[in-house]
């Protein structure tokens, strides 16, 4: 055996076992299945024997996977006792801690994050709702929210309060996405290639929305709005349904890839993805937990 066994992977052949597949294990997980396949070839090399074989479109358990995923069960909950008596020592971090999230924080960060702090802060439970992403940093000043995700834009910046700080958690550049349907330009191009064409954008008055127009309006050209819609998935359906073009990125993209296609752009256009919460009073141990596993999170899938 080249190395210890890892939990992780042996919570993933559990799951594969219990849904007969790797995409339903992928599913009940929260990863892609590609994701689950890698950890089991992983896994495999780590014991360095079969433990699957293939029938059809599905994997089995070969006797070796079947015997390893009996042993996973009792380490796992061997492992989650040692996890509970450790949370219930005094200064460990327990407690409910609420986030705001909107639709692509959802999708995307969200389970990370929870991934994150079930393995590192098992007494944390952390509870969601989904907060309009203009709105994070008032909604953690206010105190509906202990924490909430939030874009930073340089041509609109999300708006500051002066006991609300932003943990910045990376930041991403703009594609353009058109429907798979239409040819794409080949290598890069500039918004300004698109001048003629619809755009599908939010309204102007929304951050994302003003740095958009904003962008467009510095290479002298006024984009063409024909469907106004705020909500990620169903602008990027409509981009494949054929009936305009917008603003992309790898994020956003998790929500959905059938009938795009993404367009480099040799614009700079970018945005900041951040945390808010509360600088006073300083984060209590449970919420901390919760910034530091967004954080981990964040660095553990950012590219290499």
């Amino acid at each position: 055996m080249d190395a210890a066994l890892d939990l992780t992977k042996l919570r993933t052949l559990v799951e594969i076992r219990a849904g007969g597949s790797m995409t339903a294990a992928a599913a009940a997980l929260g990863y892609t299945t590609g994701a689950v396949s890698q950890q089991m070839a992983a896994l495999q090399r780590s014991v360095r024997t079969e433990l699957f074989i293939q029938v059809g479109r599905r994997v089995q358990l070969t006797d070796a996977g079947h015997l390893l995923a009996d042993h996973a069960v009792d380490l796992l909950a061997l492992a989650r006792r040692t996890e509970q008596a450790l949370a219930g020592l005094p200064g460990r971090p327990r407690g409910r801690v609420l986030v705001g999230v909107f639709g692509t924080a959802a999708a995307a960060l969200l389970p990370r994050a929870v991934a994150r702090i079930r393995q590192q802060s098992p007494g944390v439970r952390l509870h969601s709702v989904e907060v309009d992403v203009d709105d994070a940093t008032s909604s953690v000043a206010v105190g509906r929210v202990d924490l909430a995700f939030g874009v930073d834009y340089p041509q609109a910046p999300v708006p500051r309060a002066a006991d609300v700080a932003l943990a910045v958690l990376g930041t991403e550049s703009f594609s353009l996405a058109i429907g798979a349907g239409r040819s794409a330009p080949l290598g890069r191009a500039s918004l300004q290639d698109f001048a003629d064409d619809a755009w599908i954008l939010p309204p102007e008055h929304t951050s994302y929305g003003r740095a958009v127009r904003m962008a467009c309006r510095r290479l002298d050209f006024e984009p063409r709005v024909e469907h106004t819609v705020t909500d990620t998935a169903s602008t990027l359906a409509l981009v494949a349904a054929g009936l305009g073009v917008a603003p992309i990125t790898d994020l956003m993209l998790t929500l959905r890839r059938e009938g795009l296609v993404t367009v480099p752009l040799t614009d700079r256009m970018e945005r900041t993805m951040v945390l808010a919460h509360r600088r006073q009073p300083a984060p209590q141990p449970a919420v901390k937990a919760v910034i530091d596993a967004v954080q981990d999170s964040m660095a553990v899938s950012a590219p290499g």
